[in-house]
């Protein structure tokens, strides 16, 4: 049977199905919105080059301020707190009272010792006055013996010319010679007699010294006692907010321990730059400091100085270059930024605060 022609001609043989008709011309517009983006990339990096440029800046800064510790002098009981946490304090307000009788008990008790020492003292001297008179009546007497026996002498050589012309007798020559004798033993006796009344007055100022030197003593002790009982009253040495109070009325605290601190107004930035960034940094450039905490806010200062060492060579245990493998690591130089003064209205700016400082450093 043969195949019929109308037959063979419903079939037909298709080509592949992955054939794609040829792609039309490009798309108008195209082309000029790449180059519209590339131009506005350019244009924004040199803007944001323009800008930076002379500038450097870091997010590795904080605020920084003095913590003055608040530590007693003396181990005593509290009887008063007077501050809160966070509380604005002025210097010499009273923050900690403790308890003062056991230190005025030493107070009262120094002040009796040194008023029996100045009464030792004063009878010290009238006793000095006491072997000086009596000295004096002493040199006194030797100068009448001393006369006497001078006297005495004079005869006796008289009597021996007249005893050897026969002029007085033996008698009266013998009386002559004992009257010398006699004046001159009360003379030595005399002498003597000074000679113990001068040790006497010796003893007598070495009693007057030791007591002045007691009275010395007592006083010291009376102001170490008045300076005990004024560690009684503990008060702010600076003004400033009050800051980890951990004392409570009733307390014992001991010396040294910390009571509280105090963080006064003045605040800087501690900015930690590479040393990298260094080479054009100096003293006295300007600086805009932007703190985390007040986005909206841009604060201003100063480059103060440059800490002499990089902070790794500061720390606790400083990295040993000269043991094992070395890996250079660009180091960190701490930056001292004061701030210019803050208006009054100024928002509270803590230790710790992270704050991002961008230098000037194509000023100065």
């Amino acid at each position: 049977m043969s195949t019929s022609p109308n037959l063979a001609e419903n079939f037909s043989v298709s080509g592949p199905p992955d054939v794609l008709p040829p792609a039309g011309p490009a798309r108008p517009g195209r082309k000029p919105l790449i180059a519209g983006l590339l131009a506005i990339a350019i244009v924004g990096g040199l803007a944001v080059y323009v800008a930076n440029r002379g500038k450097i800046s870091t997010d590795d800064a904080f605020i920084e301020a003095h913590i003055i510790s608040i530590s007693p002098q003396i181990s005593e009981r509290v009887n008063r707190v007077l501050v809160s946490d966070n509380q604005l304090v002025k210097r010499g307000d009273l923050l900690v009272e403790l308890d003062p009788l056991n230190e005025q008990v030493i107070l009262e008790t120094a002040r009796a010792n040194l008023a029996s020492c100045e009464a030792k003292l004063v009878q010290a001297r009238a006793q000095l006055a006491a072997t000086d008179a009596d000295l004096s009546e002493k040199r006194a007497d030797i100068s009448q013996a001393q006369a006497s026996a001078d006297n005495a002498t004079k005869e006796l050589a008289r009597s021996v010319q007249l005893r050897q012309s026969g002029a007085i007798a033996q008698r009266e020559y013998d009386n002559a010679q004992a009257q010398a004798l006699s004046t001159k033993a009360a003379l030595d006796s005399k002498q003597q007699v000074a000679f113990s009344a001068e040790s006497a007055v010796k003893v007598a100022a070495a009693q007057v010294n030791a007591a002045d030197a007691q009275v010395a003593q007592a006083k010291a002790l009376l102001d170490a006692a008045r300076l005990r009982l004024s560690y009684t009253r503990i008060e702010a040495p600076e003004t400033g907010r009050v800051t980890r109070k951990s004392v409570e009325p009733g307390s014992y605290v001991q010396t040294g321990a910390a009571l509280l601190a105090i963080v006064p107004p003045e605040v800087w930035v501690v900015a930690n730059f590479k040393e990298t960034q260094l080479d054009k940094v100096r003293p006295g450039q300007p600086v805009d400091i932007k703190v985390d905490a007040y986005p909206s806010l841009k604060f201003h200062g100063r480059v103060d100085s440059i800490q002499s060492g990089t902070g790794s060579r500061f720390s606790l245990l400083p990295a040993e270059n000269a043991t094992g493998n070395y890996v250079k690591v660009v180091q960190r130089v701490p930056l001292k930024i004061v701030l210019d003064a803050l208006p009054k209205d100024a928002p509270l700016l803590s230790p710790g605060m992270s704050v991002v400082p961008t230098i000037h450093v194509s000023a100065k």
